[in-house]
């Protein structure tokens, strides 16, 4: 495909206790990095809130991700900081500086969260549509030298039954507004 980076959703399995997926996920990131490294492809590992931590996700914080890329102590995985998933992390300024640090941040992802939220998955917003502090967010992984592109992930289901060129203006209109 050329991509130059996958981003990794770090599955968790229910029956398993979650340092123990943790441990597997190591294991897993450490099998396929040769493979990866050979094709030219980054892997990024991207916490997901706790609300994922039954099945979608064992990595679900920056601290975590950090640990496991430090662990790793590879130049081709780093962290990708989503916003959705870490706004709420009371270490996450020092967390973006810390990956900022080993030169780990290797995507940022933005959006909102809703509030009310109808959908845990399906109902993100437009940047300003929410409670997440995005352009500090931004501020602080700026700072860390992160200098790639913002992009801009809105699982939503009222939007994307939308007009779509509209749903781009918005989002267009909102981004510039951060």
């Amino acid at each position: 495909m050329g991509a130059p980076m996958l981003v990794l959703v770090c599955g968790a399995e229910p029956k398993i206790a979650l340092h123990e997926s943790r441990q597997q996920i190591q294991a897993g990131i450490e099998a396929i990095l040769p493979y990866a490294q050979s094709l030219g492809v980054k892997l990024a590992v991207e916490p997901l809130h706790p609300m994922y931590a039954d099945t979608r996700s064992a990595i679900n914080s920056l601290k975590q991700a950090n640990d496991l890329v430090e662990a790793i102590d590879s130049s081709w995985v780093g962290v990708a900081i989503d916003v959705y998933h870490l706004w709420w992390d009371d270490n996450l300024e020092a967390e973006i500086q810390r990956c900022g640090t080993l030169q780990k941040i290797f995507a940022f992802h933005i959006c909102d969260w809703k509030v009310p939220t109808t959908d845990m998955l399906l109902d993100r917003g437009l940047m300003g549509e929410g409670c997440i502090p995005v352009a500090q967010i931004k501020r602080w992984v700026q700072q860390a030298g992160f200098n790639g592109f913002d992009e801009v992930e809105i699982f939503s289901n009222h939007h994307w039954s939308r007009n779509q060129h509209e749903f781009l203006k918005d989002i267009v209109s909102a981004y510039k507004n951060l």
